[in-house]
């Protein structure tokens, strides 16, 4: 069986620490954990699974630390988690399985980042995963690190779920694009997109239209990223009171692809208080969108039928149709019944 090892970088994960690495002792063959200043019990509950602990001193550049732990291990292949991330035992099961057949230079696994109520999967992509070591695979990017994907890449139908249990600080990101941009750095396209994305996570918009605008004049871009600005551009046009050009944007990202069911209901949502009947054709398209999880896009399940089926539902009973409306209603509740907008319905519908 080839050897795997996880290669992971650390600091202050006493909450989370544990309960990652009781899942991966069962399929790693080895455990890399590069303390990045750990202040509180990281390193002691690390140490009850490795001894393999390496300090690093904390310099604001992610892809630096994360190289330095793939330095550190020996196996024909490795894997990296962060510490609040788990694996559900059969995803485990399927890890172990594959390493009895591992031949691909790099495999992409699904990484689920967002859960409703009922603790099902909202929010997922596929991430550069295990990948083989004598390649020479790094990581580029001092914020949002990613391993730049080459050779023959498989794409697997194994799920690593992160869940947090505290939020992080909101201003860490853009504190560091900040320093990085001061002393002179020159940002590539990509740390543009993400740079853009942290100014409006803290509400700067104008500056985040700006960043943006700068970001897709650039060449050779990454489409699912190009697709994700121009989501973004829109919400710093809802955010600013501009609707009419919210709506614009949206429209123009279809230059650059086939619509997506997201985009499809952010139009259909701008269009409810103006015309439902254009309303209701948005929705339907979301409908038929196909997810696209090879190309690199970020997928959130529900606009692939529950809130087309929902808001459908909302439209079709303003506009007189209760038998459609409750037809839509009842799709939506077979997708997600304890939903409140779901109980809420209910009482129309019963």
């Amino acid at each position: 069986m080839t050897t795997l090892s996880l290669c992971m970088i650390v600091k202050n994960e006493e909450e989370t620490l544990g309960r990652c690495l009781s899942c991966a002792k069962q399929f790693a063959d080895e455990i890399i954990i590069v303390d990045t200043g750990s202040s509180d019990k990281t390193k002691e509950i690390a140490s009850k699974y490795t001894e393999k602990i390496f300090d690093f001193t904390w310099n604001n550049d992610f892809s630096e630390a994360r190289n330095f732990s793939l330095s550190k291990a020996s196996g024909k292949y490795l894997m990296w988690l962060d510490a609040d991330d788990v694996i559900s035992q059969d995803n485990i099961e399927k890890i172990i399985k594959l390493k009895q057949e591992l031949s691909a230079d790099m495999y992409m696994l699904k990484y689920v980042i967002a859960f409703d109520e009922m603790n099902n999967p909202t929010f997922s992509y596929f991430r550069e995963r295990i990948f083989k070591r004598e390649l020479g695979y790094k990581f580029t990017g001092f914020i949002h690190e990613a391993i730049p994907p080459f050779g023959n890449i498989k794409y697997l139908d194994i799920e690593i779920y992160h869940k947090k249990m505290k939020a992080g600080d909101p201003k860490r990101n853009l504190k560091i694009y900040n320093e990085k941009i001061k002393e002179g750095l020159i940002l590539s396209p990509r740390e543009l997109f993400y740079y853009a994305r942290e100014l409006f996570y803290n509400g700067k918009f104008k500056k985040c239209i700006t960043t943006l605008k700068n970001y897709l004049k650039k060449e050779d871009l990454f489409l699912p990223n190009v697709i994700d600005a121009h989501k973004i551009l829109s919400d710093c046009y809802i955010n600013l009171g501009n609707n009419e050009k919210a709506l614009d944007i949206l429209l123009k990202s279809m230059n650059f692809s086939t619509p997506n069911a997201e985009i499809c209901c952010r139009i259909g949502e701008l269009l409810m208080q103006k015309d439902l009947a254009q309303a209701k054709f948005w929705y339907s398209c979301a409908l038929i969108c196909e997810k696209e999880f090879e190309k690199g896009a970020f997928i959130e399940d529900a606009y692939y039928g529950f809130i087309p089926y929902i808001q459908l539902s909302v439209i079709c009973y303003n506009l007189g149709d209760l038998a459609q409306a409750k037809s839509f209603h009842q799709k939506a509740k077979a997708i997600n019944p304890n939903h409140p907008s779901i109980l809420y319905n209910e009482k129309f519908f019963c």
